[in-house]
């Protein structure tokens, strides 16, 4: 059986900068805590504990002098907490998820209600929100073009979730301009997330099976595999230490291999190695 490996999967450099921060505490003997698990990928947050990277859900419940914040950001709100109880911050946030934060700040302070492309309660779309609420302007999450709610201001902004597909946002911006509005948009969507959609579309078509690797509470790999399964009939998203049932790929010539922006190498090359000897 053939294995073909995506071009472009796993870690992107946000996730790897994240990882490569808190490696540094541990290198330099600093205790330090993450607000929110560091990356989705609860392999790597577990490895991290166990070196000593603590995780706490509040700001209230930290006990080390340094915070470290997830690559997903934060609202406004916690950083200002962080910084009155005195605790020294190490930013984390992805630069692209920073930029997008930005984004929603900059349409609202413009008078904008902003739209934000993305799934409610994701810590990322979460911070986007609170960005642009700070701003005192209307925010509508969206999902879907289903979203868009039947009255819209005349004035409009979008920004997006930067793992969301660009098919969903143009889907969106349509729903808006069906309404009559001409929306200001933001494509806020990170270039590494749409590599690594294109190179899973591409293996997916060629393949028989698709394995994509990636955490279960990662928005980016739960896509990964939604884009696979409409090009391929077989497609099995797993975390790094579940069992591969050989049964799977059954009659199978070839098996294809992506994983999320949150997966390391070596959980993808332990994946590969064990399926090229089946």
């Amino acid at each position: 059986m053939q294995v073909i490996r995506a071009k472009n999967a796993g870690a992107c450099y946000g996730v790897q900068r994240a990882v490569d921060l808190a490696d540094q505490c541990i290198a330099d003997g600093l205790p330090a805590t993450t607000l929110g698990p560091l990356i989705h990928n609860p392999q790597v947050v577990s490895a991290l504990m166990r070196k000593g990277i603590a995780v706490c859900e509040r700001v209230e419940d930290i006990a080390t002098d340094i915070v470290i914040i997830r690559s997903h950001g934060v609202v406004p709100q916690v950083l200002e907490s962080i910084q009155q109880r005195g605790l020294s911050v190490i930013d984390a946030t992805c630069p692209h998820v920073s930029r997008a934060q930005k984004s929603a700040a900059e349409l609202a302070a413009e008078g904008l209600t902003v739209v934000v492309v993305g799934e409610e309660g994701h810590p990322e779309v979460e911070g986007l929100k609170a960005y642009a609420l700070r701003e005192g302007q209307q925010v509508v999450v969206a999902g879907s073009a289903q979203d868009i709610p039947d009255a819209l201001p005349a004035r409009v902004g979008v920004v997006v979730q930067t793992t969301q597909m660009k098919n969903t946002l143009d889907e969106v911006v349509a729903a808006i301009c069906a309404k009559g509005c001409t929306p200001v948009v933001k494509n806020t969507i990170c270039y590494a997330t749409t590599q690594r959609q294109e190179a899973a579309t591409q293996v997916a078509r060629k393949a028989d099976a698709m394995v994509v690797i990636g955490g279960r509470n990662s928005s980016n790999t739960t896509r990964l595999a939604e884009i696979c399964s409409k090009v391929c009939s077989r497609v099995y998203h797993v975390e790094s230490d579940d069992p591969i049932d050989p049964a799977w790929f059954e009659g199978c010539e070839t098996v294809g291999v992506t994983a999320g922006a949150s997966t390391p190498e070596d959980q993808i090359a332990d994946v590969v190695a064990y399926l090229e000897q089946l």
